[in-house]
This record gives structure tokens, sequence and C-alpha cells, in this order.
């Protein structure tokens, strides 16, 4: 199977060059690399130029989820490798998430470490509730070897995954209005409605610099979260979204981070409308995001304040 490798970059001058570098020394290379410059304003497409990639420029800074579809409608290759700025791969990261592609895998989900410290997970896959939390795997934990049996997993962190083109542009391609957090989450939810899997892949491993290629996630979850719930949940899981929501406003008060939180509400509210007329009624939604509990360490994900 043929394999590009597409880089969505926004202003990524001080990461480009690391990222690019263990691109080039993959054990198998990709057909094409693409960067998808998006609107940057420091350099960045000179410098993937300069490094052998092609560069795709998008005029104005449109988020991850608009050069992400660039991305893959620009290229050809039947398998599409999505890697984020402040990402360095290890060699054989692209040949080991390639044999894990199976025929009824639409993405491969990878481990990401955390740059700086890679004994500390940044990301197993990713684990999506019912009360509308998505929660990735191992985050902040110690790589001790607990996720490191390959299999299956509900979706893949777009920072170093691995896509079927076809199974992604037949499911609609990444939501652009989300921009970047739960894109990744809301488009694995659609994959796997389609009858698509995610493999998991301990084996093909990254590095990660967590916020470094986008800043923090502000507002943005709440306002993602939100709307995913509004596009594909079902009406009785309401409850159990409720109860999460007024725990997070909690949990925000006590930190300071009102404010903050309430601002992700606010952002959501004019679009509740368009994801609402984009409902579709899929009795394949119980079996994709079984019951499961909301909280401990059974709910999945990291032992954060959320899922305690």
């Amino acid at each position: 199977m043929d394999v590009a490798v597409v880089i969505p970059n926004y202003n990524g001058a001080r990461w480009l060059p690391g990222v690019l570098a263990s691109v080039a020394a993959q054990t198998v290379a990709p057909v094409e690399v693409l960067v998808v410059d998006d609107g940057s304003t420091d350099g960045s497409a000179a410098i993937a130029e300069a490094a052998g990639a092609r560069v795709l420029r998008l005029a104005e800074n449109g988020g991850f989820a608009r050069a992400a579809n660039a991305g893959l409608a620009a290229v050809g290759s039947e398998a599409v490798a999505l890697v984020n700025t402040d990402v360095v791969l290890d060699a054989d990261w692209l040949e080991r998430a390639l044999a894990a592609l199976g025929a009824s895998e639409g993405a491969v989900a990878t481990k990401l470490l955390d740059l700086d410290d890679p004994a500390i997970l940044y990301s197993a896959g990713d684990v999506l509730r019912r009360d509308g939390v998505c929660e990735q795997r191992g985050r902040f934990e110690r790589d001790m070897g607990a996720y490191d049996e390959p299999g299956e997993v509900f979706s893949a962190c777009a920072g170093a995954a691995l896509y079927r083109r076809v199974a992604v542009l037949g499911a609609g391609g990444f939501d652009e209005r989300l921009g970047m957090y739960l894109e990744d989450v809301e488009l694995g939810l659609r994959l796997r409605l389609a009858g698509w899997g995610c493999a998991w892949e301990p084996r093909a491993v990254a590095r990660h610099a967590g916020a470094g290629s986008s800043g923090g996630p502000g507002a943005l979850i709440e306002r993602n979260t939100l709307l995913l719930v509004a596009r594909h949940f079902r009406l009785r899981w309401l409850p159990l979204v409720a109860y999460r929501q007024l725990g997070w406003a909690w949990h925000a008060a006590r930190d300071g981070r009102l404010r903050e939180h309430l601002a992700g509400v606010r952002m959501a509210l004019p679009l509740l409308p368009a994801f609402l007329r984009d409902r579709r009624r899929s009795p394949l939604i119980d079996e994709v995001i079984p019951a499961r509990p909301i909280r401990g360490r059974r709910a999945g994900g990291h032992p954060s304040r959320h899922a305690a």
C-alpha cells in the first residue's frame, strides 16, 4: 500500500526541521511528503520546501481540520499519515503503522510519548464515553507497558495517525467547523458508524510536544464536546452528559477557569442548530459507544479529576 505523509502546519518553523528529518529517516519511504501551510507568517513554507517537501499554501488560517482535509484531497495515495509539526517519529513508525492497517481498519492509532520525557505517555488512543467525554488512554502516566498489546481502540489521536484515505473521504473528512480538539474523535466516530475499525499499534512510536503546534485548548474542548454530543448522541444519554457538564463547571469554578469554560458554551450555542440538523439516527451508535462506567479507573483514559 502506498502512503503519503501530510503535515498540517501553522507557524511551525521551530518544529518543522525535526518532524521532516524524522520522516526522511523512515524505514519505509512515503511516496510524497506534503506540508499544508495554513496561513503561516513565520517562514514555515520556505523551511519545508528547503527540506524537500511539497508545500500546499492556504491563504489564511482555517484550523487543523481544514488543513488536514486539504492535504487528504491533494494526495492520491491509499494511506495517509497525518503528523503534527511538533512530533518526532521513530524510524520504523510508518512501517509498523502500515502493517497494522488491515482490511477492516480505517485508521491506526499509534503510541505518542512526551517529547521532553519519553517515559511519559501522551496518548495510547482515544476512548469516547456516553457522558460526552473523550479520554486519551494513558495520558500523563508513566509508560510501564500497560498499553503494549496491539489490538483495537475507539479512535486515533491525529497528531500522529495513519488513515485509509478512501475511508476518511467516504465519511466526509474532518468536520472543519470543529477546527481542532476532538475533530479526530468525531471523525473516528463517523468512521466506526460507517463500519471501519481503528487498530492500536503500540510499536509505532512518536514523541509529541503536546501544545507545541497549536497552543492550549482554551474553551475549544468544551465547545466541541457539546457539538459532538448534539450531532451524534442518544437523547436518553443526556442525563449522563448533564452530570459530566455540571462536574466540569464545578471544577472550572474551583480552579478559577469558569469564565473560560462558559466561553466554550457560548461558542457552541450558535453552532448547535446546524449540528442538530446533521443528526443521523444510526442503530450502530449503542454498539459503537457502549455503556461503561463514567467514573473511576474502569471509565478508561487517564486518572484525571474528571474520571475520578
